[in-house]
């Protein structure tokens, strides 16, 4: 549709820079951004922006597909629906489905019909962490990196990894956990946990295996992204690393900067998320990470189940929320409402830094760049429930209550 959007606040997380403006689009292409634009084909549709956001449309580092496999849970065509309605241009899915993404025949039935998504291709085959893919071939068919959106606990194959990797010049993430450490626990190892009766998973899951990654990062000099960063901890060895100029990069959750474990105290099955809720240090920790760059991107993770999967005790739900059409609002409700971070810094955390990260070119609001962004009502209220959800799934802690801000379109 060719538009003409008037005064619409434009952020702009490549340029640092806010500005109200024109923007007038033809044929799928920006065609002029100017304070205002009088000269435009008489079959424009014109929108009073007013009061409205433009930004780069939303990238986002990692999430979760139903299908194939677990198409009750979510289909391939439900989750871009998903990610339109909640201002994402770009998906890049973990390989963790029914059959896994870990040969070039699931990388081409994947990307078939679903050009906005973007398969992350399995590290180990079957994401079993024991043996490695063809890699090679994998790139081949276009994945977009690597990742098994699991710990891969064999330190000596890891390493082989990374080596083997090298020429091929593609991303990958890697979810720093020992299992044997975490055992049963289902919450952040501390008080609350102890208060709320519930098996607790230590820090030390996440920020030992992460060390022994950076020693192998720093010996092998293979960049690597840090998924799903959740301790205090850890942001201390990552900054530590980054001083010694370990080519890493970092992400966390946008679950894990809005809560904690104290929130847990409702016992909600859809607050059981994997890596846990952090102690309120670790999410004021993770705040910092990401306004001092630390943490250079924000990810949603998205992991949907069905209402059975989910409506079971806390301890015996299986881990992962849905977030795809959640992150953004209440991201700016609370941390661009409140001033902890400025518009530019939330869009460059969901848009231009996850780009970087999958080594993308970001989305970008300029003459003749193809219209890709997204236009956001900060102020609008909805309420969270199933018959205003695109995804399939509603495992979610805020579904049935009132949220401020709204995506109103989406451009792809």
């Amino acid at each position: 549709m060719n538009e003409l959007l008037q005064q619409v606040r434009i952020v702009d997380p490549i340029s640092g820079t806010e500005r109200t403006a024109d923007v007038l689009i033809i044929d799928g292409v920006i065609k002029a951004v100017e304070n205002q634009i009088y000269e435009f084909p008489s079959d424009i549709q014109i929108r009073n922006c007013h009061d409205l956001i433009l930004g780069p449309g939303l990238v986002d580092l990692y999430s979760h597909s139903g299908e194939p496999g677990f198409e009750e849970r979510e289909t391939l065509e439900s989750l871009q629906k998903a990610a339109i309605s909640g201002g994402f241009t770009r998906l890049a899915i973990l390989p963790d489905t029914s059959p896994p993404i870990d040969n070039s025949a699931a990388v081409a039935k994947l990307q078939k019909n679903s050009p906005q998504l973007l398969p992350w291709g399995a590290i180990t085959q079957g994401v079993q962490g024991q043996q490695m893919t063809e890699m090679a071939e994998l790139t081949e068919a276009g994945v977009v990196g690597f990742a098994d959106g699991k710990p891969i606990v064999n330190l000596a194959l890891l390493r082989r990894v990374l080596e083997y990797l090298q020429p091929l010049g593609k991303p990958i993430a890697l979810w720093s956990s020992y299992p044997e450490l975490v055992g049963n626990g289902v919450m952040r190892e501390g008080s609350d946990s102890i208060r709320l009766g519930l098996p607790g998973n230590p820090v030390m899951g996440e920020t030992s295996a992460l060390a022994a990654v950076l020693e192998l990062v720093a010996a092998v000099g293979v960049p690597v992204h840090i998924m799903r960063v959740s301790t205090a901890r850890s942001v201390q060895l990552i900054e530590d690393a980054r001083s010694r100029n370990v080519p890493i990069t970092a992400s966390t959750t946008w679950m894990h900067l809005l809560l904690d474990t104290e929130a847990i105290a409702s016992y909600n099955p859809s607050l059981r998320i994997e890596p846990p809720l952090g102690t309120p240090k670790d999410r004021l920790a993770l705040r910092r990470g990401i306004k001092q760059g630390i943490i250079d991107a924000i990810a949603i993770d998205h992991t949907p189940y069905t209402y059975e999967e989910k409506t079971v005790a806390f301890s015996e739900a299986p881990p992962g929320a849905i977030g795809l059409e959640l992150a953004l609002p209440l991201l700016w409700e609370n941390l661009v409402t409140t001033g902890e971070i400025s518009p530019v810094e939330l869009w460059r955390l969901l848009s231009t830094r996850p780009a970087e990260c999958l080594q993308q070119i970001p989305p970008k609001i300029n003459p003749g760049s193809p219209a890709e962004f997204t236009l956001f009502a900060p102020q609008e209220t909805w309420q969270v429930n199933i018959n205003n959800l695109a995804s399939l799934a509603a495992n979610t802690p805020w579904l049935g209550k009132e949220i401020t801000g709204r995506i109103i379109q989406t451009w792809c």
